[in-house]
């Protein structure tokens, strides 16, 4: 039972509404003063007080000063029958739950106990009932044939009951959002097996790695402001929404648009492509002294600058002043935010930060941040906190007083990996869990998406015989030596190159300053 204690020191003639109450079902407690109600919280428990404003002795704020000292937690809703705006102020700056004007009706009390007592409840009730009746029609719509867009569509529905389950912490119900989601990557498997060499050759394709800047950046770049696009690597799109609510105190969403990564989604890959605005094999043939293959010693993503410029220059934005600038550390990351009032100048500036990506592989290989972030719900929290406390907010915050275009994307996702899948390869076959490329590959067949002449998919080849294998869902590559132990060295850690919702649907922001 939801224990109140009301305030008052004309308590006698509040009895109607005490009644009133205890009628509902709640436990009403009187104190006449300030004195009696703090004594009362010494020797009891109360969920919620309602407090005079102007009564004898101790006063009403002078209670609550006292009050919030001793118990923060326990919400307090002042009731005055002034309405002098010092009073208002100086109470709700002492962080009352309410404030109510006398005289008050028992619907008033009943709602403000409501409001701050059974808020959470009456929530958690209408946010289940709502996912029951979103999960019938999501589950139909998964068991149809689904389009691209369609597929947009449900990826951001369910990220968008995760985020609204991971409120109300009711593990039952997100239990099963899993398993649906699960079924869903079940299904955007097939669609990917079914349609992805065809988008890579160009037939009825979604926007993908390879287009990015000629269909997103480059018509922003012809408002004659200046526009900054900022790759934050391994951003995921539930991440995104975790921090977007920082990102609008300074800008306006124009379009919260999904693209679909190329495969491998891996750095590598998928962001030598955004810059490049050419595919794996064409960034290879175009500049073989600059790709990187997979068995190559050496950073992968070392001349996306020249990519850059190659690319704007192909685009007829060759003349166009731009700037390039990558951060892998906060101190780098600090120097930038004072070097963003300069870049008002350039047409387009082009920043990439890589500390989601950071995280996912401290992950694995660090205990500390592998137990801060056990699971979806904690790795959106550690990004949050992240994003809040870094340079990349300062650096926007200095961008939004430039009146300019924003531009937020990533190049690729990444998933919880859970179910190991055996593969035997050669000493070159490169080390990835979610992608394998090379010759004499022996795997299980209907764990992954085969690729067998990767010319025709646009993917680089070592040799003839060289294939590609792309893992599903939540599975990850372990070789048949000492199987067990990496099997469960690797579980439950964060991985990308393969085929999921997660990893290959990812957002492109499009913003403004306010």
């Amino acid at each position: 039972m939801i224990r109140i204690l009301w305030t008052d020191d004309e308590i006698d003639l509040l009895k109607p509404h005490i009644i009133y109450l205890e009628g509902k079902g709640y436990n009403v407690t009187p104190a006449k003063s300030g004195d009696e109600a703090l004594d009362l919280m010494g020797e009891n428990n109360f969920d919620l007080i309602f407090l005079d404003e102007n009564m004898p002795g101790l006063s009403g704020l002078e209670t609550l000063t006292i009050l919030k000292e001793k118990y923060a937690n326990t919400p307090v809703i002042m009731i005055t029958r002034s309405e002098e705006e010092s009073i208002m102020e100086e109470a709700i700056g002492s962080k009352i739950a309410d404030y109510l004007i006398k005289p008050v009706n028992p619907s008033q009390i009943l709602l403000a106990i409501k409001k701050n007592i059974d808020t959470n409840r009456l929530v958690e009730e209408k946010t289940t009932s709502n996912y029951q009746q979103e999960f019938r029609k999501i589950s139909m719509s998964l068991s149809s044939f689904l389009n691209k867009e369609e597929w947009y569509k449900i990826y951001k529905k369910l990220t968008y009951w995760e985020l609204e389950l991971d409120k109300l912490g009711d593990k039952s119900v997100e239990q099963i959002l899993a398993m649906q989601k699960t079924e869903a990557n079940t299904q955007f498997f097939r669609f990917i097996k079914n349609n992805y060499k065809d988008w890579i050759r160009g037939q009825d394709a979604p926007l993908m790695s390879h287009n990015l800047i000629r269909k997103k950046v480059l018509p922003k770049m012809e408002e004659n402001k200046p526009t900054y696009l900022i790759v934050i690597d391994n951003l995921r799109y539930d991440q995104w929404k975790i921090i977007e609510p920082s990102v609008l105190e300074d800008f306006m969403v124009i379009n919260d648009e999904m693209y679909t990564s190329i495969l491998p989604t891996a750095t590598q890959y998928a962001r030598n492509a955004i810059f490049c605005g050419l595919l794996p094999s064409e960034i290879q043939k175009r500049f073989p002294d600059m790709w990187m293959n997979d068995e190559d010693e050496g950073g992968k993503n070392m001349f996306e600058a020249e990519f850059l410029a190659d690319n704007l220059q192909r685009l007829g934005k060759g003349s166009s002043k731009h700037s390039y600038t990558k951060i892998t550390n906060i101190d780098t990351g600090r120097k930038v935010v004072n070097k963003i009032p300069n870049m008002k100048h350039n047409e387009l500036n082009v920043i990439v930060y890589n500390f989601v990506d950071m995280l996912s592989h401290a992950r694995t290989d660090m205990k500390v941040i592998k137990e801060l972030a056990d699971d979806d719900s904690a790795y959106r929290s550690l990004t949050a906190s992240w994003f809040s406390h870094s340079p990349l907010k300062d650096i926007m915050k200095q961008i939004a007083k430039q009146k300019a275009n924003l531009i937020i994307t990533t190049d690729h996702g990444t998933i919880n990996v859970n179910k190991p899948s055996r593969v035997i390869g050669d000493r070159d076959v490169n080390a990835n869990l979610r992608y394998k490329q090379g010759k004499n590959l022996d795997f299980q067949k209907g764990d992954v998406l085969e690729i067998d002449k990767p010319l025709e998919c646009y993917l680089p080849i070592q040799n003839v015989s060289s294939k590609y294998i792309f893992a599903k869902e939540d599975m990850y590559f372990v070789y048949q030596n000492n199987f067990n132990h990496y099997a469960k060295f690797y579980k439950n850690t964060y991985q990308h190159g393969g085929i999921s919702m997660e990893e290959m649907l990812i957002p492109v922001i499009t913003l403004k300053s306010k």
